[in-house]
């Protein structure tokens, strides 16, 4: 008798809790059901994987802007950079390579002195440009800077003998660093790899784009 009327307790046992989970439910408000774990289907169709949002650096959706210079100097830094290391002999110029972006993260990093040197150096060939075309340095043509810079262009025989004229120094100091920074640039390194020559900078060594903190 006791045997029977434990196997009928047994057989009732699992209806409790459901009966109390239904009462539970009737009782508590409405929530919103968490999301499934990744890569585990839920019930009812739903699949409760995260969407996956691929993530990306600023500059592949917006241009590269300068940090250091103004505007207006780093639009003639760029004009210098197109005129002084141009892509020639299968070569990659200082635009293919981003060489003003590195120079505006570089100098902005760099002591006051070199600081000063850059931005002088740049408002005055705007300022001749403005004097002799009434325009821009960034927005003359070829002949026009030639014309502006030619007088500039000073050899150097020692490099710790740079020229006094402010300017003259200036532009054999821009000239020097955007001819290391395309050769020293991951484009340069490439297109000789592909080429067969031997990278300018050296054995595969090269500078990498820096995002200061």
């Amino acid at each position: 008798m006791k045997r029977r009327r434990f196997l009928q307790a047994l057989s009732t046992a699992p209806a409790v809790p459901a009966l109390v989970q239904q009462a539970g439910a009737q009782q508590a408000p409405a929530t919103v059901p968490a999301p499934a774990a990744p890569g585990r289907g839920g019930r009812g169709g739903a699949t409760g994987q995260v969407p996956h949002i691929p993530v990306g650096t600023p500059d592949d959706s917006a241009d590269t802007v300068a940090k250091f210079f103004t505007t207006g100097q780093f639009a003639t830094l760029k004009k210098l950079a197109g005129i002084l290391v141009p892509p020639v002999k299968g070569n990659v110029g200082a635009l293919d390579t981003d060489a003003p972006e590195f120079l505006d993260f570089l100098i902005g990093a760099s002591p006051a002195e070199t600081q000063t040197l850059y931005r002088n150096g740049l408002d005055g060939l705007n300022a001749s440009a403005r004097r002799k075309f009434a325009k821009a340095f960034s927005e003359i043509d070829a002949k026009q800077a030639d014309e502006i810079l030619k007088p500039l262009l000073v050899q150097v025989p020692w490099v710790y003998d740079l020229p006094k004229d402010p300017m003259k120094h200036f532009v054999y100091q821009v000239h020097s660093d955007l001819r290391t920074a395309t050769r020293n640039s991951p484009e340069a390194n490439k297109a000789a790899a592909n080429t067969g020559r031997r990278g300018g900078g050296g054995a595969g060594l090269f500078w990498n784009p820096i995002d200061p903190v």
